[in-house]
Formats: structure tokens, C-alpha cells, sequence
């Protein structure tokens, strides 16, 4: 097949990276333009990026002749180029909303990694395995931005995949209210322990805006598209606490759980075996083949074990059993740069592609 040409907004930090990693080798899409920052236009992406790569592969060979542009000066450019882009920006959040609706408006569909636009109303925040129905709002928001091709589409925060996937296996009992407690990893704030050194021997009790995404997003994905928006559930209702931990890679979620209707643990666990989403249904090429992973041990997951599970795309979870408070109680583990980020926007973009929500020119 002719491959999707692409292009990635935000190609320097951390998850733009990752990005670049993923589309090195990828079936359905060839990078074909990055842009960044104005001090970084002009340049090769291997010279720009050399320096700052905290990959644990090399620079793709194909990325690193690939000149660098200006992610706001040359938007007309890129979205000449691209039948799409991934955005990855480190920019306020007023000024990511802007540079997306301008890719858009180009013409040019805009799949983010960005927190700017989860919250708008007719753009869809979408896991592929858990509201794919939410694409349908796109029309919409075309509508509004009076485009033919151009759209932006969001996936969502990185430390929900750690829960709400298995959550989400649930909702034919009746999801009433949840507490959890996530233990993050340093990559979620594009660090390293090289570059954040202070991490090591360490936990910080926050992270600024987590506790409000990880309560809300679930919401907003378990809604429905009403008159060319997207109004969030009421249920269930979650609290949640947001701590940084010294892992470089994986979020580990810690849940608690009250359900209308009481399953067995054995029916719970046979729920998160037989899972299936649209993704794994169009057998597309991110997909992991099982989502949910269960596993038995008293010790798992774990995020140096775990976290790479089907190329970082499933999500692991374990030592679900009563709780005194609550239902039930179990842990989960998503890798926050592949799964909970970058790999998420590729899997979303393949079904945009799938779906026809995104051609090629």
C-alpha cells in the first residue's frame, strides 16, 4: 500500500522522540517532515537531536537528514507536505490550541499528545478500544472550523491507561465510584535521571494538573456524542492522587472500586481476558492482540517486567481481590511514553485512517 505521509510537530522533546521511533519502521506511515522550535529550524534532525536523545535506540537513519521547521512559521509548508500530523509541542496551553486550529484550518488533521484540546467540546479524546464511537463528533468540528479535511483529534492523559482499561471491561456492572492512587514515571515529565538527578532515592506527592485529569478524562471518554459534542458521563465517580516515583518508564496505578453489580474475582478476570476493542477488530498494526494482560503473581505487574508487554502497548494488571472499603481492589501498569503517549496517538491515527477520517491527498 502507498503509505501516509507524515509529519510530527514537536520532533525534539521526549514524546516527538518516540514518535520518530515509531514511525521509523511503521507499515502505513512514512515520516516526511518534522518541525520544532525556530532555534532548531534549518537544521538536520540528527544534529538537533543528538545531544538531548533519550531513546534507548539509536536515531532512525532516516529521520536524521530530515531538516528541521519551524512547527509555527511553516504550517502552510508542512501541511503541503503531510496528509497528517502527530503534535507533541512543549507550548502553553493557549498557544498549542492555536497552532493545532491552524494545522487544522490548513487542512491538514492533527492527531495530539497535547492536554489542549482534550477539553473541547467536539474533539474526540479517544482510546481506540474504549470510545471509538466518539469519532463520529469530527463532522462537527469541521463544521466549526470550516474545513473539509482538517480535524483534531486528542488522545488522553497518560496515567488513565493504567486503570481505566480495565475499568472499562466493567461498565455492564455499573462503574459507581473509584479511588486511585498513581505512582508515575520521570519520563511522563520528558526527564531522565540524567537530566533529573534530584528523582533518584526520591517520591514527590505531585504533579501539577494530574489529580484533575486522572478524576475527569475517564468522564469524558465514557460520554456520548450529543448534538456535535461530546457531553461526559456522571458516573463513576473517581478521586484520585498523583505521586512521582524514581522508575524511568511505566505508571502504576493503585484501585479501589465499587461496582452496582458484584461479579466474581474469577468473572472479573475472565471480563479482562475476553476484551476486545475496535482496534484489535481491524487488527491494526499498533494493536496489541490482547489489551488486558492478568496476571497472577503476588509481585506483578512490574514496571521493569511489565511495562514493555506486547511493544508497550497492553496494559498489565494484578492482585485484584476484595477490599474492606471498597468492591475490589487491583493494580495497574501501562507504559506512559508508548501506550500512555506517543504509540497511543499512532494507534488512534491508524483508525483514524481505517475509519476514513484521515485520506491521502
Amino acid at each position: 500500500m502507498e503509505k501516509y505521509k507524515v509529519g510530527v510537530i514537536g520532533g525534539t522533546g521526549m514524546v516527538g522522540q518516540r514518535f520518530v521511533t515509531l514511525l521509523a519502521n511503521h507499515p502505513w506511515f512514512q515520516l516526511t517532515a518534522i518541525a520544532a522550535s525556530s532555534r532548531s529550524a534549518g537544521k538536520p534532525y540528527g544534529e538537533v537531536a543528538g545531544k538531548r536523545w533519550a531513546m534507548d535506540t539509536p536515531i532512525p537513519e532516516q529521520a536524521k537528514d530530515i531538516v528541521v521547521m519551524d512547527a509555527q512559521a511553516d504550517v502552510e509548508k508542512i501541511a503541503a507536505m503531510v496528509d497528517f500530523v502527530f503534535c507533541a509541542v512543549d507550548m502553553d496551553k493557549d498557544a498549542v490550541k492555536a497552532l493545532e486550529e491552524s494545522y487544522a484550518k490548513a487542512e491538514c488533521p492533527v492527531v495530539s499528545n497535547n492536554s489542549a484540546n482534550r477539553w473541547t467540546e467536539d474533539v474526540p479524546m479517544v482510546v481506540p478500544e474504549m470510545n471509538p464511537e466518539h469519532l463520529a463528533v469530527i463532522p462537527a468540528q469541521r463544521k466549526r472550523l470550516g474545513t473539509k479535511r482538517g480535524f483534531i483529534a486528542v488522545k488522553s492523559n497518560c496515567s488513565i491507561q493504567s486503570y481505566a482499561p480495565a475499568m472499562n471491561a466493567l461498565r455492564k456492572y455499573g462503574l459507581e465510584k473509584a479511588l486511585v492512587c498513581t505512582y508515575q514515571a520521570i519520563s511522563g515529565a520528558g526527564k531522565t535521571f540524567q537530566t533529573w538527578p534530584e528523582m533518584v532515592d526520591n517520591v514527590i506527592p505531585y504533579i501539577g494538573g494530574e489529580e484533575e485529569k486522572s478524576e475527569k478524562e475517564p468522564l469524558k471518554i465514557w460520554g456520548t456524542v450529543e448534538n456535535g459534542k461530546i457531553v461526559p458521563a456522571q458516573e463513576p465517580q473517581i478521586t484520585a492522587q498523583c505521586l512521582r516515583v524514581p522508575v524511568s518508564n511505566g505508571h502504576t496505578a493503585a484501585v479501589f472500586l465499587n461496582l452496582k453489580e458484584k461479579p466474581s474475582i474469577e468473572q472479573i478476570k475472565a471480563d479482562w481476558a475476553a476484551f476486545k476493542g475496535r482496534a484489535q477488530e481491524l487488527n491494526l498494526p499498533s494493536a496489541p492482540k490482547q489489551f488486558l494482560h492478568y496476571f497472577e503473581e503476588d509481585n506483578r505487574p512490574q514496571a521493569k517486567l511489565d511495562r514493555e508487554l506486547e511493544g508497550g502497548m497492553a496494559i498489565s494488571l494484578g492482585r485484584l481481590r476484595p477490599d474492606t472499603q471498597y468492591d475490589y481492589k487491583f493494580v495497574g501498569l501501562s507504559h506512559n511514553t508508548l501506550r500512555g503517549a506517543a504509540g497511543g496517538a499512532v494507534l488512534l491515527a491508524e483508525l483514524l485512517c481505517a475509519e476514513g477520517y484521515i485520506d491521502r491527498k
